[in-house]
């Protein structure tokens, strides 16, 4: 195991934690933005370490197309090729082959699917994917699972959940670099309580440096988003990390890190960026709109960052979506406001005021009191009282 993970603080099921791995000592909880090419798109490695960038995500599926694996090994590994001296994680490959491509076929050997390059048929199997990641060289790689998503109901649920349990032993087998790099499990399961609880045991049987909770941000309803993060994070090790893939919605964050998550990854912020939005306290600020291009202020006037010290809504309303400075600065700035909520679930859980930072935050997002009836199922299951930022009889869904 290379890892360290150390409670520093609790409220509940909400811990921060410092996580030592072998690039870099982690405050968590901890957002990593997805660098798929090894890049988080218009923004160099020194502005993200400048914003608080702790971990990046890189894409095994597209760094193994591109450049290719061998090339990243040869050249030191992806820390020196990216100029990145803090952590990374890798994903296994799985995820982009079912949602990217078409006729990914999944049998017990691996996951089939047409090569983008010459259309011919193409097997990844658990033992590639460590292959590869090994060569790559994260401080976190990932298993490679039976990915369905959560929307799909019946019997492949069932055959994806045994199957995600099987390859991990075929997983553990081919990792070559165990004193280097950290092998998360996934639980699989999708919304069936009976079967999340199995793969979540036997994951814990195999005594992993972490786990991870996936098949979820498929187009689940939240009710039963927050209810399988609630029952997988009571589940699992209290003194190893717990990782939500594919969260990226401030909300969902504070959310699952009052329900006892830790590491969280998406897209969200910067493809949103690239759209023109902005993420503020109030929610998003959509810079397309005809009102911004006579705004003065900056996108946040309680933001800190570069982009808010330096820029006005109207600047950047005049370049967005038709220059690339437009869409690098609103991702700085997005990224920034994740990195500032990370360090601020950190803080507000180390010094014993977690409730009130989730009532701030519920407070500054929902103003008129129309917190999301999820939200406030999910709250008191984690023991936190937020009556006072919820209007009577409010139940919205979303």
């Amino acid at each position: 195991m290379a890892l360290r993970f150390e409670i520093l603080g609790r409220f509940n099921r909400a811990r921060a934690a410092q996580l030592t791995l072998p690039h870099f000592v982690c405050q968590t909880p901890l957002f990593m933005p997805v660098g798929t090419q090894g890049t988080i798109k218009g923004l160099t490695t020194s502005q993200l370490e400048e914003i608080g960038c702790q971990i990046i995500l890189g894409n095994t599926y597209h760094l193994a197309l591109r450049p290719t694996s061998e090339l990243i090994d040869e050249l030191g590994g992806l820390h020196k090729f990216m100029n990145w001296t803090r952590a990374l994680l890798t994903d296994s490959g799985g995820f982009q082959m079912v949602s990217l491509l078409h006729l990914a076929d999944i049998t017990e050997k691996g996951v089939t699917f047409q090569s983008p390059v010459d259309g011919k048929p193409m097997l990844l199997t658990p033992e590639e994917s460590i292959e590869i990641q090994n060569r790559i060289g994260a401080d976190i790689i990932m298993a490679l699972d039976d990915v369905v998503r959560t929307t799909i109901t019946g019997p492949r649920i069932e055959e994806a959940m045994y199957r995600t349990l099987r390859w991990i032993d075929r997983c553990i087998a081919a990792h070559k670099r165990p004193n280097e790099q950290n092998l998360f499990g996934i639980v699989q399961g999708g919304l069936d309580p009976a079967l999340r609880d199995i793969c979540v045991k036997g994951l814990v049987d195999r005594n992993l440096p972490g786990y991870a909770i996936g098949g979820l941000s498929g187009g689940e309803d939240k009710n039963s988003f927050w209810r399988v993060v609630a029952q997988c994070t009571a589940a699992l090790p209290e003194d190893k990390p717990r990782y939500v893939m594919g969260v990226g919605y401030p909300l969902d964050i504070v959310v699952c890190s009052a329900l006892g998550a830790d590491m969280y990854d998406c897209v969200y912020p910067t493809r949103t960026a690239r759209f023109g939005t902005a993420l503020v306290p109030e929610g998003v600020l959509k810079l397309k709109h005809r009102a911004m291009a006579d705004d003065t202020r900056p996108i946040d006037p309680t933001c800190t960052c570069m982009v808010c010290k330096n820029y006005t809504r109207a600047y950047i309303h005049c370049l967005v979506t038709k220059d690339a400075m437009g869409s690098q600065l609103l991702s700085y700035h997005n990224l920034y406001y994740m990195m500032k909520l990370s360090r601020d679930l950190h803080s507000s859980i180390v010094e014993g005021r977690f409730p009130e930072f989730v009532r701030g935050f519920l407070q500054n997002m929902f103003p008129e009191g129309d917190v999301p009836e999820w939200v406030c199922n999910a709250m008191e299951v984690a023991g936190i009282d937020i009556c006072s930022c919820c209007a009577p009889f409010s139940s919205s869904q979303d």
